[in-house]
């Protein structure tokens, strides 16, 4: 229901500011930004969403996991679709989300905040390695807290349950 509300509020707060500087410089004028808007938005977008996967890819390619990446998509996408929405104060949080310094900014601001996004300004890196350590991040450093209470946990004694699959047999 808040989230709702401030939708409506947000969207009559857009149109209200859309007609007030409407009616200062013309129609036709107003018709032009939002059109302008719209397509510089749809082309930052298309730019800055293709060099984000290319990242991404090229950190999965490496063995990581692109979250920083994986966010700045997210971004993009909401920041697109603001821009495509006619209005002058969604073109600039729309704006805000897609140019690359300002959404920086916004990550920092929002870690900041501790609001639980993570990624865009404090990018966990975790690795993928090959062999017996499987996944691994930053966490699993020796001396770090977690590596302690995971080794606490891998000295428990018994065996070990599950199903082993061959390399032969088929998957299911």
């Amino acid at each position: 229901m808040p989230f709702l509300l401030f939708f409506t509020l947000f969207a009559l707060l857009d149109f209200v500011i859309l007609f007030s500087v409407g009616g200062q410089i013309g129609l036709l004028t107003t018709l032009g930004l939002i059109l302008a808007t719209g397509f510089l938005g749809l082309h930052l977008v298309r730019r800055e969403g293709a060099a984000t996967f290319a990242r991404a890819r090229q950190r999965l390619e490496l063995g990581e996991v692109p979250s920083s990446e994986l966010l700045t998509g997210a971004a993009l996408i909401f920041g697109g679709a603001l821009l495509m929405a006619p209005g002058f104060v969604s073109d600039a949080l729309g704006f805000i989300c897609v140019i690359p310094g300002a959404r920086r900014l916004v990550g920092r601001v929002l870690a900041r905040l501790n609001l639980g996004v993570r990624g865009m300004a404090h990018a966990r890196r975790s690795t993928y390695a090959n062999g017996e350590a499987g996944w691994q991040s930053d966490d699993s450093r020796p001396g770090s807290e977690r590596s302690e209470s995971r080794a606490r946990d891998d000295r428990h004694e018994g065996p070990l349950e599950g199903d082993f699959i061959g390399r032969d047999e088929p998957r299911r």
